[in-house]
């Protein structure tokens, strides 16, 4: 386990105690995370369903799996 040292000035000991960001910030930060991972998701999956089939094969991916996974919608894993 990392043991967290203590700042030299003690005026800044109160930084070491609070949380990195403000609970909004962390808030908007996990909104952010997840537009992405569902905007990476559904570029992912319109892709794999464009895929010729040699390159399916090369995945290990049958047409029927292609479409499948292609045809998710984006918030699910």
């Amino acid at each position: 386990m990392a043991q967290h040292a203590l700042p030299a000035n003690p005026s800044l000991a109160y930084l070491s105690s609070r949380p990195a960001l403000p609970v909004v910030a962390q808030v908007c930060v996990g909104v952010a995370v997840l537009a992405t991972k569902w905007s990476l998701r559904r570029r992912t999956r319109k892709h794999l369903r464009t895929l010729p089939d040699h390159i399916l094969q090369d995945i290990g991916k049958s047409r029927a799996e292609a479409h499948y996974q292609g045809t998710l919608p984006f918030w699910r894993p």
